[in-house]
């Protein structure tokens, strides 16, 4: 169980959770400082070494991970090093938000939930019956810049989010991980998650991220539950449709373009849009054509106990690259 949900420190809020957990937190660094000093004391006057030695323990030497001192490097003043502490724990609720989204964890049950080769759904629902927050059913979390779909990551979160601290503070929880990560929860999904799981899985993630070359589609899925059918329902069930509703927004900007009475600004916003838009549409044609649509006709299986760095490169020009993925 992530700790910031730990019933010991949950509030109302987000910011005073996070506070609680941070007092426990610096709590247990100061006994921990406390009994290595005492440790100290003891054999410094066994061994009458009081000239030579204090017992004095600097805290960066005291080796917990929730000492910032110690687990945050750098040459830096302690304000930004709390600063960086809040920003890792929110990136790690965030992580465990994805686990859940994708049924490794759970909220209404600790340890690991689905973990192996080929779990479902179905599995998880054998597991914990009346979820309070239920996993995602196809195993595909589209993470994109915009609503276009409904389990979209983003949109999930905030669903995890309400799950958690409450619909009613939503907007107050929101704006509190957004001053933590410097940037918008959506921004951050969609441009810095996946590379922040990698580092943090030691460039062996476990959750993958399916990406045309620009972005223009990107969907998370989580290994352990990959199938050979994984790759049609992207392409079928996602990538087709954003294109259809894509060329939608074309149509809707080129109407709004030649409409009576439109500004020129107006009129360059929209031709702006179009070029934008059609520049997505081109690169999921060409991406369908030339990997996605192939490789998803292949259906490609993988064996877990190959591990990352042998089935991930199988999904070469559908996978983002990880780099460093090769290294030993």
């Amino acid at each position: 169980m992530l700790p910031l949900l730990s019933a010991d420190h949950r509030a109302g809020t987000l910011d005073t959770t996070y506070d609680n957990l941070r007092a426990h937190w610096q709590g247990k660094t100061d006994e921990m400082k406390r009994l290595e000093e005492e440790n100290n004391r003891i054999f410094i006057d066994a061994y009458g070494l009081q000239d030579e030695l204090t017992p004095e323990v600097p805290l960066k030497e005291i080796t917990l991970t929730c000492n910032p001192a110690y687990s945050i490097k750098g040459d830096m003043t302690d304000e930004t090093r709390e600063e960086r502490l809040r920003e890792r724990t929110m990136k790690e609720f965030i992580s465990y938000a994805v686990g859940c989204m994708f049924g490794r964890y759970s909220l209404d049950a600790p340890g690991l939930i689905l973990a192996n080769q080929g779990d479902t759904l179905q599995e998880y629902l054998a597991r914990v019956p009346e979820p309070s927050f239920t996993p995602d059913a196809d195993n595909i979390i589209p993470v994109l810049g915009d609503d276009r779909f409904e389990d979209d990551a983003y949109v999930r979160f905030r669903t995890f989010l309400s799950r958690t601290f409450g619909a009613e503070r939503l907007d107050d929880n929101l704006a509190f991980i957004r001053v933590a990560l410097g940037r918008d929860v959506r921004d951050y999904l969609t441009k810095k998650f996946f590379d922040d799981h990698s580092d943090r899985y030691s460039k062996r993630p476990i959750y993958w991220l399916i990406s045309s070359p620009r972005g223009a589609f990107q969907a998370l899925i989580y290994m352990h539950r990959y199938g050979p059918d994984t790759l049609n329902t992207v392409l079928t069930r996602y990538v087709r449709p954003l294109r259809d509703r894509l060329e939608e927004a074309v149509r809707t900007a080129q109407a709004e373009q030649v409409m009576a009475g439109a500004s020129t600004a107006h009129r360059n916003r929209a031709g702006k849009e179009i070029d934008r838009l059609n520049k997505q549409i081109t690169e999921l044609t060409d991406w369908e054509r030339d990997h996605l649509y192939p490789m998803a006709l292949q259906r490609i299986e993988i064996d877990l106990d190959d591990g990352v760095k042998r089935n991930y490169p199988l999904f070469n020009g559908v996978m983002r690259p990880v780099k460093g993925l090769s290294d030993a």
